[in-house]
């Protein structure tokens, strides 16, 4: 991969720690949150300015820790304020897909656009996308057209795009949960290959694990089906991070922060190349209950101590990982 723009430098670089890796908290769920936050309070479904403190607490605290933020502009663009001088990437999708269709179509949120973004305070736009390519044809030209209209845009302001990219079972295809674990290496690779290609315009990709932990034997996380062996898991983390040339970071995908740390420490055991992590709920979702129970101060203690510890842990297992800049012909910080 060759060259970057100064605009996309600088977002990038806003958005690492002084090695280039990029160690980001996720704090952009919505719908996901709220959910989180009724169920912990009975029922009620929480307001909109509760959920808006929620995420400037979360983010003032974990921020003191990490290299970035990302969030949302729906409830958390008054976080900004408490982002304690680190970088922000705003995601750009309404709610990752529209909820009425079984093939996860992607929807921007309305009333805004990368410019708007860029306004906000975003040193980066972030975008999800649910993809197959064993999905039907017209679907995933739909969803390709989606990412390169936002790569263009993002281009045009010399913005870094990053692509969140998830694996999905398309309808008519499930046959239960070691079937598709076993689909799922191949439907993850192949994703990235395709969305690697220089016409969508994706800067940074933030990919899951090839494989499910929990069918890995010998994994703390191992239920006791066997997917795949340990050696061959191996294999899938190498050919993922071998499906591309750009700075690739680890999503959490909402699994307990033990078995986020053992995902990343898999990768490091498997040698491969990654860049940082955009970790979401593995190191903020205990402290749900203790907002919606005992208010803010108590969030705020929870957060200065496990949930300082949460973040900690994840950035010890990014002394594996390496600087962006190597993707790219850049200087690569000595200190990395």
């Amino acid at each position: 991969m060759k060259g970057l723009t100064q605009g996309k430098i600088a977002g990038l670089t806003a958005v690492a720690d002084e090695r280039g890796v990029i160690a980001a908290a996720a704090l952009d769920q919505r719908g996901l949150l709220k959910k989180m936050l009724a169920k912990e309070m009975g029922g009620k479904e929480p307001g909109a300015q509760t959920i808006s403190e929620f995420k400037e607490i979360v983010t003032g605290a974990l921020t003191r820790h990490a290299s970035a933020i990302l969030l949302d502009v729906e409830y958390g663009l008054p976080a900004i304020q408490h982002r304690n001088g680190k970088g922000v990437l705003l995601a750009y999708e309404k709610s990752a897909y529209d909820a009425t269709a079984p093939e996860y179509i992607p929807i921007i949120t309305e009333g805004w656009s990368a410019l708007r973004l860029q306004e906000a305070g975003a040193n980066a736009v972030k975008i999800l996308l649910y993809y197959t390519p064993f999905e039907k044809p017209s679907v995933n030209v739909q969803k390709q057209a989606w990412v390169e209209r936002i790569g263009a845009e993002c281009r045009a302001l010399d913005i870094p795009l990053f692509l969140e990219l998830l694996a999905y079972e398309e309808q008519g295809s499930a046959a239960g949960p070691l079937a598709w674990a076993k689909r799922k290496p191949d439907v993850v690779i192949r994703s990235i290959e395709e969305f690697s290609r220089e016409r969508y315009g994706a800067d940074v990709l933030k990919v899951e694990a090839p494989v499910l932990m929990p069918f890995v034997p010998g994994t703390q996380v191992y239920g006791g089906e066997a997917a795949y062996s340990r050696e061959q898991a191996v294999q899938y983390f190498r050919d993922a991070a071998r499906a591309t040339d750009k700075p690739s970071v680890y999503l959490s995908a909402g699994v307990s922060n033990q078995a986020f740390i053992e995902t990343l420490e898999f990768a490091a055991e498997s040698g491969v190349k990654f860049h940082g992590v955009l970790c979401g709920r593995a190191t903020w979702q205990d402290g749900v209950p203790v907002f919606a129970k005992s208010g803010a101060r108590a969030l705020e203690d929870w957060l200065n101590s496990a949930g300082a510890e949460n973040i900690q842990r994840v950035n010890r297992i990014l002394s594996a990982a390496r600087s962006w800049q190597e993707c790219f012909d850049l200087p690569v910080p000595t200190s990395a």
